[in-house]
């Protein structure tokens, strides 16, 4: 699960009127690594050459199906790809671990896919406790029910988001298919009651049954959610190579791929760090922040600049309250992790 932290850094380091707030992190994460860490540096320098400025007025290309030579849907065609998300904020009020970031964190994503990747207000479910009724609550039923949603009628081209806020907690696994013995799950509103949703439940609802030519990005910004999908391959950013991860079987032909805010057995934060203002998922708020701005980012560079922000905000102490550490047996620095149904080119372009 996430914890809270209030702990904000410096003003200099966070505060950004024209949403220079990325760039001001890498410059300082720059100058941090400077001598020490070449891959990082090499990293900067590219994204620098790259930038486009937000409200440029230039919109986002309209790749529209994950390939090798990025190949996008012909704007003649008659038959246009669907775009459809689902949006879950889960902030358990009047609950002891309740979560202050989890609607901003929804309500970042839904800008975000508007804005920059052409999605329709009326293809976005939002389930969250705001004063939307029970019937958009993040129950478990309405949770279940909207994952299902989800792949009606999806086809070839289309583009399908979930994304998930909330805590994530893992329970002892008997079946023998979790190669660490455990279930990951994530916790809707009412979990205490009607109980968690696993990550083979996720899998049969969202993954397995995913058509060819569909692609579906899970966005997970939650604890021990590394695996919550259960996605046979886990891309290794330091060997460059996807590994096998579990023993479930691939999709039904579409391609599934997992944004996910740590390891399994690591922990996720919910602060203001970042922004020195609202609270926000860490995961989230860099993921939302650098594409914003970094409009042609591939989704290895992607998942380095998350690596990279958390490394450096946590070296300037900017999380140390963030996960309880001592409370949780001294759990590290949480690794946002990229996992997928089959091994793809991660040096194209992400996106959603």
């Amino acid at each position: 699960m996430m914890m809270n932290s209030e702990f904000s850094c410096n003003k200099s380091d966070n505060q950004s009127p024209n949403g220079t707030r990325t760039k001001e992190a890498l410059e300082g994460m720059h100058n941090h690594t400077k001598g020490r860490n070449v891959a990082a540096l090499r990293f900067v320098s590219k994204m620098w050459g790259r930038r486009v400025g937000v409200g440029s007025g230039k919109s986002a290309p309209s790749d529209n199906k994950i390939s090798s030579n990025r190949t996008s849907v012909d704007s003649s065609s008659t038959v246009r790809p669907n775009k459809r998300a689902l949006l879950i904020g889960v902030s358990y009020k009047s609950f002891k671990y309740e979560l202050k970031g989890t609607v901003n964190d929804v309500k970042s994503v839904r800008r975000l896919l508007l804005n920059h990747f052409g999605y329709n207000p009326r293809d976005i479910v939002i389930l969250t406790e705001v004063k939307q009724g029970i019937e958009l609550a993040p129950t478990k039923k309405n949770i279940q029910k909207y994952m299902n949603w989800l792949l009606e009628d999806c086809k070839d081209g289309d583009y399908l988001v979930f994304f998930f806020s909330g805590h994530g907690l893992r329970q002892p696994n008997f079946t023998g298919d979790e190669l660490d013995g455990f279930d990951e799950t994530i916790c809707p509103v009412d979990y205490m009651n009607e109980g968690m949703i696993t990550d083979n439940e996720i899998y049969s609802t969202i993954v397995e049954p995913l058509p060819e030519g569909v692609t579906l990005h899970a966005i997970i910004d939650a604890c021990h959610s590394g695996t919550v999908l259960d996605l046979p391959r886990v891309y290794n950013r330091f060997e460059k190579r996807w590994e096998k991860s579990n023993s479930k079987d691939h999709t039904s032909g579409g391609l599934a791929i997992s944004l996910a805010a740590c390891k399994d057995e690591e922990v996720a934060a919910d602060t203001s760090a970042f922004s020195g203002k609202q609270m926000n998922g860490a995961l989230t708020y860099i993921l939302v922040d650098t594409v914003k701005n970094y409009r042609e980012i591939t989704y290895a560079e992607l998942l380095d600049c998350m690596h990279k922000f958390l490394e450096d905000m946590n070296q300037k102490g900017c999380l140390a309250k963030r996960m309880l550490r001592k409370a949780v047996g001294g759990m590290l620095l949480q690794k946002p992790q990229l996992s997928a149904s089959r091994p793809f080119n991660v040096e194209q372009r992400f996106v959603l």
